[in-house]
């Protein structure tokens, strides 16, 4: 496997099989649980908000009951929180593809265009919904769909189906129902 993440043909290739990336989040879901607990990350944004809320206005969080019940503490979930983004920059760096991104799918250039500020806009509107959501339903896609499908919680398995469900709805929606490849057909 080429070390840049690209095929002799030019195309993309993933930096590990499908199956070993399978193997070693499992590896990585087992240890949170075995060491701490289940993994999810949503309820510790709403931590830090409270503890800069604190710090901002001592006593602004005992007297609000979300924070109250979600607790303003300092723990190992918000250390996931803070390495996601140096890790994901490790990972562009380890993959090649900080050098060389991967193009933008065909589906989205041809519906918004080849801009990389719109589709970085897109993703961080994308994620502020899907961290809305994941707060409004009490629980993030990692908690339930990681550790929550992982212990087969029926509350979970249901938010999965409609997770991927709204997804397809979704994507149908922005780049229409044509072909495999994507775009309007």
């Amino acid at each position: 496997m080429a070390r840049d993440g690209v095929s002799k043909d030019g195309g993309e290739r993933p930096f590990l099989p499908w199956w070993a990336g399978g193997l070693a989040l499992g590896g990585v879901l087992l240890a949170a649980v075995a060491l701490v607990k289940p993994l999810g990350v949503s309820t510790q944004y709403v931590r830090a908000v409270g503890a800069a809320c604190d710090l901002a206005a001592p006593g602004t969080c005992a007297a609000n009951a979300y924070f109250t019940a979600e607790g303003v503490r300092f723990g190992y979930e918000e250390m996931v929180v803070i390495g996601l983004l140096p890790g994901a920059f490790l990972a562009t760096l380890l993959t090649g593809r900080l050098r060389r991104p991967p193009p933008a799918p065909a589906a989205w250039t041809e519906r918004f265009g080849p801009s990389a500020g719109k589709r970085i806009l897109g993703a961080a509107l994308g994620g502020a919904l899907l961290l809305f959501g994941a707060r409004l339903a009490g629980g993030c896609t990692s908690g339930h769909i990681l550790s929550g499908v992982s212990q087969m919680a029926v509350s979970s398995l249901v938010f999965g189906a409609a997770a991927f469900g709204t997804a397809v709805l979704a994507s149908r929606a922005l780049y229409g129902t044509g072909r495999a490849g994507g775009g309007a057909a």
